[in-house]
């Protein structure tokens, strides 16, 4: 263990120490957050910008008036009494995006709505169209029906529903939706640092065998010392990070609630102006889940589990090869078991308890990125995943002794790439 331990702080120190780790380190969790809110801003910005200007003809007479009152401030409704070959001359010299048929027989149900355009206006566009519409139509056949204001407006209530967690020491918030969401970043999480780190490992057996280091370092320590001592560096330097990581996350989770309370307007609360910024999330009905630290425990324990894993199935595959092109073959079972889990996190997210996912989440190659995200959905029990994490090192240390057969004679092996049955050889030697 002293010769594994040199070898781990010799990786550790040697990656924690170069320019990569400290602007990946920076510049990851502001990446993440830039892809996260990039495309909502970016569907904002466009709302606002994007204009649409449509030529209506009104064979009702009554519709129009009525959407023009729930349009928005992007979109321009203009009543026309023009021919269908006038608006489309209009059309394509650029004087509409298009031209809005409503028939008389729309109120009705006897026909339908008709948007022409000489290009597409999007799918959002056209379904906030359609809202309007609807609405619009939908109140006139109300008023025909003679029904009372009173009851137009009870129709139109909606009514939330809040879900409650039972616990044992009571009843809580259930914020099913933050920790579906959370849970899919932490399985997004697992799945791109086990890749990371792993061809982090391949790399540096590739690089160190290439250059014909490894034989010096094996006359001094055994293939086995070296891989986990390989392994255990570069796990290290990832437990680092996301130490890092993790106080950022912090940070950002208790400025969330004084950020949010910035844009509240006490006024509209009937609350004064001094009002704490507890009393205005609870005036606007807005609770911030808080993450349970057991949760943060498992998601740790998953992620070395299934670090040390793939790792040492990707040493494995450094130390058969010689060039990392020569890798890609040996490579695509394990891309395959990683991104199978990703496959059906979708599914995992919907159906949590369903014998599928359940079964799914115990598998070890697939339980880091599956099981986290039934635990932090709430619906793994205990007993799930300890047998999950059980399974996984078990797997790990099936992987490690699998790979350390491989490793202690690819190490040193030169010339042509070995084929699956020649690594079957050498774990049988």
């Amino acid at each position: 263990m002293d010769k594994v331990w040199i070898i781990l702080q010799s990786e550790f120190l040697r990656r924690v120490r170069t320019r990569t780790f400290l602007l990946t380190t920076l510049l990851a969790p502001i990446i993440m957050l830039s892809l996260a809110l990039l495309p909502a801003l970016i569907g904002y910005l466009g709302s606002r910008d994007n204009t649409r200007h449509l030529a209506v003809v009104d064979a009702t007479g009554i519709l129009l008036p009525r959407i023009q009152e729930y349009a928005p401030a992007t979109l321009r409704l203009e009543a026309v009494t023009l021919p269908v070959d006038s608006l489309q001359v209009a059309v394509q010299q650029g004087r509409y995006d298009g031209y809005l048929i409503l028939p008389a027989g729309l109120i009705d149900g006897n026909a339908t709505a008709e948007l022409y355009v000489e290009r597409s206006l999007g799918l959002s566009f056209q379904g906030q169209l359609e809202r309007l519409i609807n609405r619009a139509v939908r109140e006139v056949r109300l008023e025909r029906l003679q029904v009372p204001p009173e009851l137009v407006t009870a129709l139109r209530a909606e009514v939330s529903l809040r879900q409650y967690r039972l616990l044992e020491t009571g009843t809580e918030a259930d914020g099913t939706v933050f920790f579906s969401i959370i849970g899919y970043l932490m399985g997004f999480i697992i799945y791109g640092a086990t890749l990371a780190y792993g061809s982090l490992v391949m790399q540096g057996v590739i690089e160190e065998k290439t250059s014909r280091v490894v034989e010096l370092i094996v006359s001094s320590v055994r293939p086995f010392q070296l891989l986990m001592g390989k392994v255990l560096g570069i796990g290290a330097m990832g437990l680092v990070q996301f130490a890092l990581w993790g106080l950022l996350f912090l940070a950002g989770a208790t400025a969330a609630g004084p950020i949010i309370a910035h844009f509240i307007d006490p006024q509209q609360l009937n609350l004064p102006a001094s009002a704490s910024t507890r009393d205005l999330l609870q005036a606007a009905n807005i609770t911030l889940p808080s993450v349970d630290p057991m949760l943060i425990l498992w998601f740790v324990l998953f992620f070395l589990g299934g670090y040390l894993l793939y790792a040492s199935l990707f040493a494995a595959v450094g130390s058969a090869v010689e060039q990392q092109q020569d890798a890609q073959s040996l490579m695509l079972p394990l891309m395959l078991l990683i991104v199978i889990p990703i496959l059906f996190i979708t599914y995992v997210i919907e159906n949590p308890d369903a014998p599928l996912s359940i079964g799914l989440s115990l598998v070890p190659f697939f339980s880091p990125i599956l099981m986290i995200v039934r635990i932090a959905i709430g619906s793994a029990t205990f007993g799930e995943a300890v047998l999950a994490y059980l399974l996984l090192v078990a797997g790990f240390l099936g992987a490690i002794w699998l790979s350390a057969r491989i490793y202690r004679i690819g190490i040193l092996s030169y010339g042509q790439k070995p084929s699956l049955r020649e690594l079957l050889r050498w774990i049988r030697a």
